[in-house]
């Protein structure tokens, strides 16, 4: 059963759509800026958003990565306004190619329909002048792109956030560059934080700081667990408790011990949180 619930804040609207009415994972919201779109959502919710573009022309498209949730109704968006969309350079290819989609997310978001892109400027603006600051944030994806709006102090974050505390990881994701990701977007000037998944966070730096530190308490709970004898499956079970059924319907692909393995490897000595 599909959801619907829009989204008004300030001069920012959004739609969110999905599946399900739980986990945030299965719901996507898609956030619009006057006749600036940022991300497209998922394909197979196509029917439940042609209202919300309707609503106004739209004269650009924002990706923020590659991901199906993000991009899967690109190029209908591209071919029911004439426009082309704009997508972080590292995510072109595959945007333009298409990717195989593991089976669990082609049955929650759809599969993503190829789409030509052009790259995103230094700095893109909105039709009233304002300045979008695209900001390359890799580790949950190498091409994952966040916005940052300066004079309206707004991040949108497409999946640099998702929740204060992150609880499983993909097995491409790479925490030590999310890490990074992390701290180098927490040197912007910004308070509301725009989540495709968790909806708008008004104390979203202060989200993002509480995101950093419980990764970086967690890989020093697991590397000191690792010193003192315990293997991976031990690490997860104390730290994180049992496997989830994603773990299983993905076959590991998303789940808890890839989490800790990244925890394992992320260089302490050189990450720390900022003050």
């Amino acid at each position: 059963m599909s959801i619907r619930k829009h989204y008004q804040f300030e001069g920012v609207k959004g739609i969110k759509v999905g599946r399900v009415n739980q986990g945030i994972n299965t719901q996507f919201i898609v956030y619009r800026l006057g006749d600036t779109l940022i991300d497209a959502g998922p394909s197979n919710q196509w029917k439940h958003l042609q209202d919300f573009l309707d609503e106004s022309p739209v004269r650009q498209l924002l990706l923020t990565h590659h991901h199906e949730d993000h991009s899967g109704n690109a190029q209908r968006i591209a071919e029911k306004f004439s426009i082309l969309p704009k997508a972080p350079i590292q995510g072109q290819e595959k945007l333009e190619k298409g990717y195989k989609t593991p089976l669990l997310q082609k049955m929650v978001w759809g599969s993503p329909l190829p789409v030509k892109t052009q790259v995103l400027d230094a700095q893109e603006t909105l039709s009233d002048g304002s300045i979008v600051v695209p900001v390359h944030t890799p580790g949950h994806a190498k091409d994952l792109t966040v916005f940052f709006l300066p004079e309206q102090k707004y991040l949108f974050s497409g999946d640099l956030y998702i929740s204060r505390k992150l609880k499983m990881l993909r097995i491409d994701e790479n925490l030590q560059q999310l890490i990074d990701s992390l701290k180098k977007v927490l040197t912007l000037s910004f308070q509301t934080v725009f989540c495709p998944h968790a909806g708008v966070i008004e104390d979203g730096k202060e989200a993002l700081q509480d995101k950093l530190s419980y990764i970086l308490e967690l890989c020093e709970e697991a590397q000191s667990m690792k010193e003192t004898g315990s293997d991976t499956q031990e690490i997860t079970q104390k730290l994180l408790g049992k496997e989830m059924l994603t773990s299983r319907l993905t076959r590991g692909n998303f789940c808890k011990e890839n989490l800790i393995e990244e925890a394992l490897l992320v260089d302490l000595a050189k990450t720390s949180a900022p003050s």
